[in-house]
């Protein structure tokens, strides 16, 4: 097809970042009077095409392409600016395209009638050109300008309704919690040019490359441990882990279609793809740590998904929770798993928000055509039933649920075995407390399949808890329209375990790993293939069994003002340990500085102001009064004494006489009186 069209692959990477600015362009140029979607759809159409036809497939198990020119010089060292096609940025680029599109299509019918529909379409061209650039720019400087207009565009996207409170300040928190991570990277890209002079990728990072074959020599230096820790940092605030993963359920203010896109391969992916992008810089100490964060951020997310209400917080620490398993794949040097999960995880949480959303679209014009729009659609509490209003709806939903729980015959179980089993190689050939980080894992693995089992059995089993007997009204409920199914159906399909391989028990066998495939530096165990994959699915079994005993037979064991569940409800508490440590610390050190500066610092200006006024009077009053009075008085006595002899020279002579006489009389008087 290249060879036909005559078009490199850089070009046409190229036009694939070009399509949706040109639509972002337009929408913003026209404003409310293109409010249709018709240009970021196509443009996103043709960028999905131009990837998979001009990019992916002549690249992928192919020699890596670059291309650069000149960006710009400081001193003697050029920066360049340019693109890096091989075969982990051309698979995000594929993905980003391919999620993006049915989200698209999706929009169109969920978006439909709200005044501000020109600016969603705009921020979602601008938010795709943003992360298509980030996943093929060739240099560290290049992608971490990309990475800030990622940040910037999904400020947007989670703030669209933003005469909302909560959409305003779930923005705000996004924004604030990931410049946190951005200084991290920035000082990892500081760190990393200081010491080895570099910032292009295939120079750090190529195989070919002087550098790259240093970088077990360098693994030795503090600096390295510094750089890899500041690189994860960037990665941990974009990725939403522990702690810092406060500002993704949050997220949620936004609109789903929106959600689905940032869960999905896009904002939160774009963590893992830079920890798989610099992993050859970490060293054993940085992977350590990613592997530790990772488990505790996959814990304690699925611990807090299991009490949530609403139905798309429960999807937010879900998505945080398998964020943490890619996490751990990366820590413990899998980070080819890492990408195999985050390519799964994508599609099948795209359908789990946009299922959502057909629910959640579906409970608000019930809820409005009823006079309870005072209820709110998202909360599960108000569903129940929906299954036999929405067949389609559950059937997909069901599908993608049982992927993210790893069923067999799904994609999420391919992905999921790869990482927890190589977990357990890695810890066993550590040995000693190592074993803890894949016994979380699948201890996750286990409340994933009950939290999101939950989910299913709320929304669309027993009875609808929003209505009583007693209302007069009954609830008319809808299927999602076709052009909401059809993507979401696309979706299901690539949820399945035939889009990645022909065998449906062996990760091994998909291509996407034979694709990135690297150098184990464990060995593997073969019997752990057979005996995981068994306790996973007993565990994901049990845990769908225990969840349609609660509620759907009505045996929930908990009381509503249970500890546990409200502390898992209630997120840890972590929220309010923040307001009251940073966000309040922070309050109060600036109400003593105001304090101090009003006080103190303008106190004492004020009164060194008032102390040179008086200096500044008392000196005015001795120069008006001392200086000049006696300046004054001699330039007064000279004239006086000149008038007197201008009275006495007058040519009288009785007149000199009577001076001649006065002054022999004060001389006679002197000579008496001394």
């Amino acid at each position: 097809m290249t060879n036909l069209l005559n078009i490199s692959p850089s070009f046409a990477a190229l036009a694939v970042l070009l399509f949706p600015f040109l639509g972002f362009v337009y929408q913003a140029c026209l404003g409310r009077k293109d409010q249709s979607g018709w240009a970021g759809l196509i443009a996103i159409c043709l960028s999905t095409i131009c990837s998979g036809l001009l990019v992916f497939i002549p690249v992928w198990q192919h020699t890596p392409i670059e291309s650069q020119i000149n960006w710009f010089t400081v001193g003697t060292h050029t920066f360049s600016a340019g693109i890096l096609l091989n075969n982990l940025t051309v698979l995000m680029q594929l993905l980003v395209c391919v999620i993006a599109l049915p989200v698209h299509i999706y929009s169109r019918v969920y978006m439909k009638g709200d005044p501000g529909l020109h600016r969603y379409w705009m921020y979602l061209s601008l938010f795709c050109f943003a992360m298509l650039a980030l996943t093929i720019a060739n240099n560290l400087l290049l992608m971490y300008v990309c990475w800030e207009l990622v940040g910037f565009a999904s400020y947007l996207l989670i703030g669209f309704w933003f005469t909302k409170d909560a959409a305003a300040q779930a923005n705000k928190k996004a924004f604030i919690i990931n410049r946190i991570g951005d200084l991290g990277f920035l000082i990892g890209i500081a760190l990393v040019y200081a010491n080895l002079g570099t910032l292009n990728l295939s120079e750090l990072f190529g195989s070919q490359s002087p550098v790259f074959e240093k970088m077990s020599v360098h693994h030795s230096a503090s600096w390295t441990t510094y750089a890899g820790l500041a690189f994860f940092v960037g990665a941990m605030a974009k990725s939403a882990q522990f702690p810092l993963h406060v500002w993704l359920p949050d997220a949620m203010e936004g609109p789903t279609s929106v959600s689905s896109l940032i869960h999905a391969a896009t904002m939160v992916a774009a963590g893992v793809f830079l920890l798989a992008t610099v992993f050859p810089l970490f060293n054993g100490t940085t992977l350590l740590v990613i592997a530790i964060i990772g488990a505790i951020t996959a814990l304690t997310s699925a611990y807090f998904a299991l009490a949530q209400q609403d139905i798309k917080k429960v999807l937010a620490f879900s998505t945080i929770s398998q964020l943490g398993f890619m996490v751990v794949a990366v820590g413990i040097g899998a980070w080819n798993a890492a990408i195999f999960h985050l390519v799964t995880h994508a599609f099948f949480k795209c359908l789990l928000f946009l299922c959502a959303g057909a629910v959640i679209h579906e409970m608000a014009h019930a809820f409005s055509a009823s006079g309870k729009s005072t209820l709110n659609p998202q909360d599960m509490r108000n569903m129940g039933g929906l299954r036999k209003f929405m067949p389609s709806t559950f059937i997909l939903m069901v599908v993608a649920s049982l992927a993210l729980a790893g069923f067999p015959l799904t994609a999420g179980f391919l992905s999921k075995d790869a990482i927890v089993i190589a977990s357990f190689e890695w810890a066993l050939a550590h040995g000693g407390a190592y074993i803890i980080i894949p016994i979380i894992l699948v201890l996750v693995s286990f409340l994933t399949a009950f939290y999101i089992g939950r989910m299913i059995f709320k929304v669309f089993f027993g009875k609808i808890r929003s209505w009583s007997a007693n209302d007069n009204q009954v609830p008319v409920f809808h299927e999602a329209p076709k052009m909401m199914l059809f993507p979401m159906a696309f979706l299901a399909i690539c949820s399945l375990f035939i889009i990645f391989s022909f065998h449906p028990a062996s990760y091994a066998n998909a291509a996407l790993m034979r694709g990135l495939l690297l150098l184990s530096v464990f060995p593997p165990i073969e019997s752990l293939h057979m005996l995981i994959p068994i306790i996973l699915i007993s565990g994901s079994a049990i845990g769908w069994w225990i969840g349609y005993r609660w509620y759907v037979k009505d045996a929930y064991p908990f009381k509503e003002d249970n500890k546990l569940v409200k502390h898992a409800l209630n997120q840890g508490y972590i929220n309010e340990f923040y307001q009251r440590t940073w966000v309040q610390g922070t309050v109060l050190l600036s109400d003593g500085l105001y304090w101090l500066d009003r006080n103190i610092v303008d106190g004492l200006a004020i009164g060194l102001a008032a102390i040179t006024r008086m200096i500044s009077t008392f000196s005015a009053w001795i120069d008006r009064y001392i200086v000049d009075g006696l300046v004054n008085l001699v330039a007064q006595t000279g004239y006086y004494l000149g008038h007197l002899l201008r009275w006495i020279q007058n040519g009288r002579l009785q007149g000199y006489m009577g001076f001649a006489f006065t002054m022999v009389l004060f001389g006679i008087l002197y000579l008496v009186l001394r």
